[in-house]
């Protein structure tokens, strides 16, 4: 339905709330963005977290103080308006979900996209490694682990990932893809055996939707852009809005313009 829509068109109906789905599977072919935004005093902190665990945070895009107009990677979309939903944490819990923050917006608010895995997807798909949550028509399923992450200030915690069933023929073909996305989560972190990374039931994730598995796939785990959520436990922050784990921003980048 909106597969062959432009990133444009996509945005205008997130804009006027005509589209509020999860966003794996639209507008194949087009960079999608996580979201994080911080007040100023809290943003300095984040910027050198996402320096150090730039796997799991690869920054396509930081927008100046107060500024919520994308120059960067989309032309003409308000990041207070344009994603289909949104995550508020006060004091670092999560309070509530908005289809729009233009009345939370704050003059120190510094807004930070974040490269997201969803961007390899259509690389698999025309390579014919299967991704099942777009076959299933259901979000990524998303996982804290115990993998952790190098703190900065305030930001510290173990990392998300994303999970995809992959048939473990292909799985060697699904890492050589993924290594030259290196600002889409690059290679995986770990195939196989989810305990090992600290997940005890991959039937119940912590973010999204639980994806069936076919006869001959193992699981395949990415870092993931919902990594600066679970931080933010820790961190604390008075005020910190995020996109909801699979509802992302989408860029008017093509995939081929991450391509390493």
């Amino acid at each position: 339905m909106h597969s062959n829509k432009t990133p444009a068109e996509v945005r205008n109906k997130i804009r006027q709330n005509m589209l509020q789905r999860n966003t794996s599977g639209i507008c194949g072919g087009f960079v999608q963005a996580n979201v994080v935004i911080l007040p100023e005093d809290y943003a300095v902190d984040f910027r050198e977290f996402a320096k150090k665990n730039p796997t799991a945070c690869p920054v396509l895009e930081e927008l100046p103080m107060g500024d919520f107009l994308i120059k960067k990677i989309a032309d003409e979309a308000d990041i207070r308006t344009d994603v289909p939903k949104y995550k508020v944490f006060i004091d670092g819990k999560f309070m509530e979900y908005k289809e729009s923050i233009s009345e939370l917006w704050q003059k120190d608010f510094v807004t930070f996209l974040l490269g997201c895995s969803f961007s390899f997807e259509n690389a698999f798909l025309n390579q014919g490694v299967p991704v099942r949550q777009i076959e299933q028509n259901r979000n990524v399923p998303m996982y804290i682990t115990s993998i952790p992450c190098k703190s900065a200030g305030r930001f510290e915690g173990t990392m998300v990932v994303s999970m995809r069933p992959i048939p473990e023929s292909q799985v060697e073909e699904a890492i050589g893809i993924t290594m030259h996305y290196p600002l889409a989560h690059g290679e995986p972190v770990h195939v196989g055996d989810p305990s090992i990374i600290g997940i005890k039931d991959i039937e119940k994730p912590d973010f999204g939707d639980s994806v069936e598995f076919k006869d001959g796939d193992i699981p395949v785990f990415w870092p993931c852009g919902v990594t600066p959520q679970n931080a933010a436990i820790n961190a604390k922050p008075n005020i910190m809005i995020t996109h909801a784990p699979g509802y992302m921003f989408i860029s008017d980048l093509k995939d081929e313009d991450i391509f390493v």
